[in-house]
């Protein structure tokens, strides 16, 4: 597992990059716009490509593409392997080019559908149509980063596509920075979206030749009739249908946040940033460089170093994640007010999102783990039994979207969506440990309570701190809560001796030598 901690460890940093520099974009951005008309126009717009580039991007087509290529990459010769490459990005290309042009063509439909609620304010949903036109060509280029992303991946090349996704926050903050002063109010929220097209153009450029200098020159070669790519698009279609499914709970919970008081949506977006951020650096971390291990070890018949990949990744996310929604929960709000509170978003803004923050917290976990155990599926190639798995949850999500967004707002859409996580991720685990006996269930529940007890006690720690000994000095109370919850929780976990912390040393000091 030591390789898996290395790889790991580009990917956290890389992330944490990412996500340090997205939180300076969001800060610049609720500094500009707050949590009103415009913000609510440019998140409803942008989470349309933004959803679909997920779906066919990073979602479908990594969960496909990644176990052919590994095997290709294995089994076959270079040259056969270049063939599928070269097949792979011309087909695609050409399929997300006409998708863009009939998403651009069709904007008015599609908004109508994704933010409902907006029929009630013409202005709103004028100003929604418009950014959305303007952003769809995001998801060509951030598609085809997805295929570089993939590339990379198996080629055990995990840093720069783990950084890559900063070319959206940087995009951002140059445009809002050294552009925005310049424009009137009305063209300051028309111009960030163009921000973020040129954002996806430059996350596709930014890692291309990286791929070349590893010794591979992706040309345009149209041949929908390759047998590789028939592979890919044999498996993309029904995990395209579990990820679509995963993004329609996020469709209905911006269909929901629409009917809501002004501000929902961008509080809605708001929390499940926050909650991304250490989901990303260790959870989708440990997701991402599972994948291409396990596909490996299935590609080579060697299904021992499979279980111990899949085992490893799900205890350290239990590990870290547990005390992370923790933490989030108890401090969730002076962090909220600490990054976003200033300008145009106010106290109100903060207690919204903050309200959706601590009920995205309680799926933390099963966020992560879902996608271990799905990558579990897809190494093995087999991509159908994650989607009826992901269905049900779906339906979960939806009655209990409907059920909670009145009496609990934000709070309850994203206690919906917490909710059909675990539900996810517990059958998920089933069906996987029915198939093959991979799961260590006692030491995957000896590490969540020993977790549990340590996250226990760094949440009085975090509480005493922020709210009695700092009550009157929010900045400082929030960032010695942090610090200090984050220190007794590794105390502890050393004291408790909790196996998966010692990886976590072994993490950090490889973070530190990068």
């Amino acid at each position: 597992m030591e390789k898996l901690t290395h790889q790991a460890s580009k990917v956290a940093v890389g992330t944490a990059v990412s996500r340090v520099l997205g939180y300076a974009r969001d800060m610049l951005v609720a500094h500009a716009f707050g949590a009103g008309f415009a913000a609510d126009a440019f998140y409803a717009a942008f989470r349309i490509p933004n959803l679909l580039r997920r779906v066919l991007g990073e979602g479908s087509f990594s969960a496909s593409f990644i176990p052919v290529f590994s095997e290709y990459y294995h089994t076959k010769s270079k040259e056969e392997t270049q063939e599928f490459l070269n097949a792979t990005f011309t087909v695609l290309t050409f399929v997300l080019t006409v998708l863009t042009l009939l998403g651009m063509l069709f904007s008015p439909e599609i908004v109508k559908l994704i933010a409902w609620g907006f029929k009630s304010d013409p202005a709103k949903l004028d100003l929604t149509i418009q950014l959305t036109r303007i952003m769809f060509p995001y998801l060509l280029f951030v598609c085809l980063a997805a295929l570089a992303l993939g590339i990379l991946n198996t080629l055990e090349s995990f840093f720069l596509p783990a950084v890559a996704p900063a070319m959206l926050s940087i995009a951002e903050i140059a445009f809002i920075i050294g552009i925005a002063p310049l424009l009137s109010p009305d063209d300051k929220i028309i111009g960030l979206s163009y921000s973020v097209t040129v954002a996806g153009l430059m996350h596709f450029l930014v890692q291309w030749p990286r791929i070349k200098t590893l010794g591979w020159k992706i040309r345009f070669k149209l041949d929908f009739n390759h047998p590789g790519l028939k592979k890919v698009s044999a498996l993309m279609l029904p995990a395209m249908i579990g990820i679509s499914v995963d993004q329609i709970n996020t469709f209905v919970n911006t269909i929901c946040a629409s009917f809501l008081v002004q501000g929902s949506i961008t509080a809605l977006y708001y929390s499940n940033r926050l909650v991304q951020m250490p989901l990303a650096i260790f959870g989708l971390a440990l997701a991402s460089v599972s994948l291409p291990a396990m596909a490996k070890s299935i590609a080579t018949n060697d299904l021992e170093s499979m279980k111990n990949a899949l085992n490893y990744s799900l205890k350290f996310i239990l590990f870290i994640l547990i005390p992370s929604a923790v933490g989030l929960m108890v401090i969730g709000l002076p962090i909220t007010r600490v990054l976003f509170e200033r300008g145009n978003f106010n106290l109100e803004g903060s207690m919204l999102t903050y309200s959706g923050l601590f009920y995205y917290s309680l799926g933390l976990p099963a966020y992560a783990g879902s996608k271990v155990l799905a990558n579990g599926f897809y190494s093995f190639q087999n991509t159908k039994t994650p989607v009826k798995i992901a269905a049900v949850a779906m339906v979960i999500n939806i009655i209990l979207s409907v059920w909670l967004m009145h009496p609990m707002g934000v709070g309850g859409l994203a206690l919906a969506a917490s909710i059909s996580s675990w539900f996810n991720v517990i059958i998920l685990a089933y069906y996987l440990q029915k198939k093959i006996k991979v799961i260590d269930i006692s030491q995957l529940f000896l590490t969540s309570v020993k977790a549990g007890i340590a996250g226990l006690i760094m949440a009085v720690v975090c509480y005493y701190l922020a709210f009695v000994a700092f009550m009157n000095h929010m900045y400082i109370g929030m960032f010695v809560s942090l610090l200090s919850g984050i220190a007794a929780y590794f105390i502890l976990a050393w004291i408790l001796g909790i196996e998966e912390s010692k990886h976590f040393y072994k993490l950090l000091r490889k973070i530190i030598k990068i």
